[in-house]
């Protein structure tokens, strides 16, 4: 996939890169302690791999990757060259077996997904239970995170976010599983195969709302680099209509709370100073209605005073 575009006068990160891992490659330089490394890669960029990820690549005695074709891509462009081998999904159980003997043996054993962070979305997490029960050293080297990288461009609140990584890939299941995010307060993350984002957005208009702000992020750091926002339900609209491709990330915004008259206030407080003190009920109150606490203390002491003769 092309990387995202840059300016003629843009370093060239591969050839960067390829100094630092002949540095790292000399004799004399400090190798990693013994352990398993999880090491963040670029999500498109090349560019956003970190120095810390590639001295360590560079000194592993072995990589574990989730799929050695697209790995060796990016080890290439690096001129890393190591020993790896598969680690994914469906041979993960046999896998962690011969990881626990490497590190028994005193190796530095490296760990990359295809993109972003290995045990997020990608194997890992059960690797890193295992060698952490065993007493083995686990380091992450952060770097580039597609849900993180989407949250940051969206322009939806970031004060609290839920990361959902995948829903089910049938519609029933995909309704009921949405269902469980409707009352959420925080920005909603999924991720979504481009194949069934106008599904998906559907069934998300229907079940969360069709006005709720949203954004679809697609191909982040490449060239075809998109973030396209709206409601649900424009969202839903446009991606019927038009063919997406590569990896998507899906961010939902809270539901709008509609405006609170001083009658509903009103009432919300009455009901509720019958069996509340004053303190208590505000808060209530306020927390419902989103309202600061300072107006609806100022409408309960009103409600609370004796009427004028």
């Amino acid at each position: 996939m092309p990387p995202k575009k840059e300016n003629a006068s843009s370093p060239d990160y591969p050839q960067l890169g390829r100094l630092l891992v002949q540095a790292s490659g000399n004799k004399g330089a400090c190798k990693p302690s013994p352990g398993l490394y999880l090491i963040a890669t670029p999500i498109g960029h090349l560019g956003d791999i970190t120095l810390r990820a590639l001295a360590i690549l560079a000194q592993a005695d072995v990589i574990a990757c989730e799929d050695t074709r697209n790995s060796g891509v990016l080890l290439n462009a690096f001129g890393i060259k190591k020993p790896t081998f598969s680690y994914h999904d469906h041979n993960e159980d046999a896998r962690r077996a011969e990881v626990l003997q490497r590190l028994a043996r005193g190796e530095v054993v490296a760990l990359i997904s295809d993109a972003g962070m290995p045990a997020i979305a990608d194997p890992g997490f059960k690797l890193v239970r295992d060698c952490r029960d065993a007493g083995f050293n686990v380091t992450v080297v952060p770097g580039a995170n597609a849900a993180v990288t989407a949250m940051a461009g969206s322009g939806l609140p970031t004060d609290q976010f839920h990361f959902a990584g995948f829903l089910p890939p049938k519609s029933a299941a995909r309704k009921k599983d949405l269902l469980a995010f409707k009352p959420s307060a925080a920005t909603l993350v999924f991720y979504e195969a481009p194949q069934r984002l106008a599904a998906s957005l559907a069934d998300m208009a229907e079940i969360l709302g069709k006005d709720r702000p949203a954004a679809v992020a697609r191909e982040l750091t490449k060239f075809y680099e998109e973030m396209r926002r709206g409601t649900l339900g424009e969202l839903a609209a446009h991606y019927a209509s038009h063919e997406a491709k590569g990896e998507i990330v899906i961010l939902i915004g809270k539901e709008a709370k509609e405006e609170t008259s001083i009658t509903d206030i009103d009432a919300l407080l009455t009901e509720r100073l019958r069996h509340l003190t004053v303190r208590d009920a505000v808060a209530e109150v306020a927390e419902m209605t989103g309202i600061p606490k300072k107006e609806i203390y100022a409408r309960a002491l009103a409600l609370s005073s004796p009427p004028e003769e």
